[in-house]
């Protein structure tokens, strides 16, 4: 059974990038443009995985973050950021988030996390 993944980011190249890397090992994906976008889409769609930018226009992903665990605690979120925001994924780990990729990334990178959230237990 194919997995589905909601893809989180304010940037059209970003979500490509991470839509192209899954799709080609046979992801479902779908995508939301900013938090606010990610909240609605996430109650539609009910991804497995969902990969989500920390800094976003409307609502970050850090509030998304925490008002989707809220509603589902078992939510699966792995925190997507650019280099230099260690204090936002140390806010995100412990708001709920599984783990965190770093942009820029290799494909590889981010397939291996992916997979290692999907495995692991959402608590």
């Amino acid at each position: 059974m194919s997995k589905t993944v909601l893809v989180v980011d304010d940037a059209a190249f970003m979500r490509m990038m991470i839509r192209d890397i899954l799709s080609k090992e046979g992801y479902i994906i779908h995508e939301a443009v900013n938090g606010r976008d990610a909240l609605e889409k996430y109650d539609e769609v009910g991804p497995d995985l969902v990969t989500m930018d920390i800094t976003m226009p409307e609502m970050s992903g850090l509030d998304a973050l925490r008002e989707i665990r809220s509603s589902d605690p078992t939510a699966r979120v792995l925190m997507v950021s650019a280099m230099g925001q260690q204090k936002m994924i140390v806010e995100a780990l412990e708001a709920g988030a599984m783990d965190f990729l770093v942009k820029p990334f290799q494909p590889t990178k981010v397939l291996e996390t992916v997979k290692k959230c999907l495995q692991a237990q959402a608590s």
